[in-house]
């Protein structure tokens, strides 16, 4: 067992780590405020090679293995949560593009969104059914060379800043469930699609809402994987994001401990600095050891997929207790600092604010434990 990074990985994980403190962090509160991820610090990311990473070299990935690209995703993060969304965005949508597209369809949009000029989002969740991912109405119905959507998808992150949507929809009967329901790619300037936004509590600079599709034709090659097999396609897709999310909500978590931390060491009260108050410094101890086990925990879930082995149930335990611990962790630091900690000077409010979302998006808690048991419960 060899739990040391490589030396190309600490070299990619330390430049990222410089970019998001200088570049990032300066602005987190910045890109709430205004509720969009400017366009130049996209490309930017593109232009290091921060997003989709690990997809084909053929589209413009590097090659990367999965654990380099949850390094990337978890640096980007300490600095700016919610641009630590668009990584995870590009490799979840990637992998399925480049594994399920036709190749010219391929070659048409990823060089692009690897690049950062395109930006991807995943519209699966509609209104009447959100952990019933299966239970999809948006109807896809085939006329000569295209198929012709109509319906509402909704929770859709980036709905109003994406470019392209990896849009499911049903081609077959309700009846059918899982099995009716086909993929696209659908460019989100044709006619026939607007989109809304949500005024939400956090990841405000994400943005949240829904697209209505109006006798929007799409052509019938934007069809991904075969018909009626979408479902499938995004279940595996989500395996490998849920680590990632695992890996950004963690983040957030570290760098409220390590500011807290230091916090301690230079506050006094009482004649003595806060270090010297076990009220203050055990809570920290233990959630500082919550914190590294989930840690390892995600980066297990990405060294089996790089080694092609099952991690349905390690990805599920990633993203039900990323989530909550970090939202514990965060609470636990604002409170260290106290009166100062409850106010907009300081990181922690929005940081409550913007993780505590995960708790709800990309599968409930309920659902991550409803896989646990099915992986682990006797076939």
């Amino acid at each position: 067992m060899n739990f040391a990074f490589t030396e190309e990985q600490d070299a990619i994980r330390e430049s990222v780590a410089r970019f998001s403190a200088d570049v990032l962090a300066p602005g987190y509160r910045a890109r709430d405020r205004a509720g969009v991820i400017e366009r130049p610090l996209i490309r930017q990311l593109g232009e290091m090679g921060l997003l989709g990473g690990e997809l084909p070299e053929e589209f413009g990935g590097s090659g990367l293995d999965c654990i380099t690209s949850g390094l990337i995703v978890e640096e980007i993060s300490r600095g700016d949560f919610n641009v630590g969304y668009l990584p995870l965005l590009v490799s979840l949508n990637g992998q399925i593009i480049a594994s399920h597209a036709t190749p010219e369809l391929a070659h048409a949009w990823l060089p692009d969104i690897i690049a950062g000029q395109n930006i991807p989002c995943i519209a699966l969740t509609e209104p009447q059914g959100g952990s019933d991912a299966a239970n999809l109405r948006l109807k896809a119905e085939r006329k000569g060379d295209v198929y012709v959507l109509n319906g509402e998808k909704t929770s859709i992150s980036m709905a109003d800043q994406a470019d392209v949507a990896v849009v499911f929809a049903r081609s077959g009967t309700v009846e059918q469930r899982a099995s009716g329901i086909s993929a696209f790619l659908v460019p989100m300037d044709l006619p026939g699609i607007t989109t809304t936004r949500f005024e939400d509590n956090g990841q405000r600079a994400i943005g949240r809402g829904s697209i209505f599709f109006d006798n929007v034709e799409v052509p019938a090659g934007n069809l991904m994987g075969a018909e009626g097999k979408g479902f499938k396609q995004v279940m595996q897709g989500f395996d490998y994001s849920r680590a990632l999310i695992g890996l950004q909500c963690l983040a957030v978590a570290q760098q409220s401990l390590d500011e807290t931390w230091k916090w301690l060491t230079e506050r006094q009260a009482f004649g003595q600095h806060l270090s010297a108050f076990q009220g203050l410094t055990h809570p920290l101890a233990e959630f500082q050891t919550y914190v590294q086990a989930a840690r390892l925990q995600c980066f297990h879930a990405l060294w089996l997929k790089d080694n092609k082995l099952p991690h349905n149930a390690e990805a599920a335990m990633n993203k039900w207790w990323g989530p909550k611990l970090a939202f514990d962790v965060v609470k636990q630091c604002l409170l260290a600092h106290g009166h100062t900690g409850w106010g907009e000077d300081l990181p922690f409010a929005q940081r409550l604010r913007d993780v505590l979302g995960l708790q709800i998006g990309d599968g409930t808690a309920q659902i991550m434990k409803n896989i646990i048991a099915r992986e682990y419960l006797p076939r």
